[in-house]
């Protein structure tokens, strides 16, 4: 095989539509844009919500009210079954073990463990929220819990 045998898969390219060459051809005349106007010119762009240089409705209705959304705890989701898979039995669990063994990564406020799986090793969780499966789950396999997040931190 050489370089000038390599060809695309038969149907996965297409030959260019040839616009503008007689009137018989379908497109020829305007080629498909119409009779005048911005977007029958050549090389013409209109950015979205263009309105055509009347005040936009962005523009022309009031800013009002307030987002709590920037206030939002993000938390990062950790199941039974992933710990159960990274971590032996006596270990502790906390941001820092989570981080070096790839379970948590990027920015997050906080930690919050998931009740997803089973859990059998006696592990030590010290983590921001941890929801009520999971807490049965950890003391039920004799390990212990310890919230910290403060309750006004959580929202």
């Amino acid at each position: 095989m050489r370089l000038h045998d390599v060809k695309p898969n038969p149907g996965a390219k297409h030959r260019k539509r040839r616009v503008g060459n007689g009137e018989s051809s379908g497109l020829g005349k305007t080629c498909g844009k119409g009779h005048k106007g911005q977007k029958s010119r050549s090389g013409a762009s209109i950015r979205p919500n263009f309105e055509g240089g009347q005040m936009p409705i962005f523009r022309r209705l009031p800013k009002k009210g307030f987002n709590n959304a920037q206030f939002k705890t993000q938390f990062a989701l950790v199941n039974l079954c992933d710990l159960e898979a990274k971590f032996e039995a006596g270990d502790t669990v906390n941001e820092e073990t989570l981080r070096s063994c790839g379970l948590v990564q990027g920015i997050y406020d906080s930690i919050k463990v998931l009740g997803n799986g089973e859990l059998s090793k006696k592990l030590t969780v010290e983590v921001g929220k941890v929801s009520g499966t999971a807490r049965e789950a950890i003391e039920k396999a004799g390990g212990s819990v310890t919230e910290t997040l403060r309750q006004a931190d959580s929202k």
